[in-house]
């Protein structure tokens, strides 16, 4: 009879890996940048050697592409779970959506992918497929009627205008001034809406 171990399933162990890399790369991404994420400073930053690194994401590309996707579904799922609220509160998350970790990450893949021919085409999927997924979550969250005139650019216009918070938040702590911007935003996104 052999003895019972509290060793963890070998297939959980390589999820967790998964994950703390997923999670380790965009923090770097957003911290250090393209040119300072690396697999051995993301692999670093995870607490896994640099070829449990490769065996999971085989080029640097694989890593930041998947670790940008990944954050992106979570943040997705989060805005999903949102309980049912005034368009004020929306709008507010949706911004958030673009003044975070995931943000600067992802503005970072975008200029990386702007230079590497290799990286441009896997970003632009990427951005397409998570921007598809944002319009309709907000569509929902804000209860948009899109068959009505100008529904669908006023969502649009919105998430348009939460990038631009986003950017501007990139260089300096804008939270004040952006404070002011939500409310007025949620106060024409509630009227074009209605």
């Amino acid at each position: 009879m052999t003895p019972p171990t509290d060793r963890t399933p070998k297939q959980d162990r390589s999820r967790a890996t998964r994950q703390r890399l997923l999670e380790a790369a965009v923090a770097c991404l957003a911290e250090h940048g393209w040119a300072g994420s690396t697999v051995s400073v993301v692999a670093e930053h995870a607490g896994v050697s640099r070829g449990a690194a490769q065996h999971h994401f085989p080029t640097r590309e694989d890593l930041f592409t998947a670790a940008v996707e990944y954050v992106a579904e979570e943040r997705s799922a989060a805005l999903r779970a949102l309980p049912v609220q005034g368009r004020t509160a929306v709008v507010a998350a949706l911004v958030d959506l673009y003044t975070g970790p995931l943000f600067r990450a992802a503005l970072q893949l975008w200029v990386a992918a702007s230079n590497e021919a290799q990286l441009r085409p896997r970003v632009t999927e990427l951005e397409a497929r998570v921007g598809r997924e944002t319009h309709r979550i907000a569509v929902e969250l804000l209860a948009a009627d899109e068959t009505k005139p100008g529904a669908r650019e006023t969502v649009q216009g919105l998430l348009d205008m939460a990038r631009g918070l986003g950017l501007a938040n990139v260089l300096t702590d804008d939270t004040a001034r952006r404070q002011r911007v939500v409310a007025q935003w949620a106060a024409l996104v509630d009227d074009a809406l209605d």
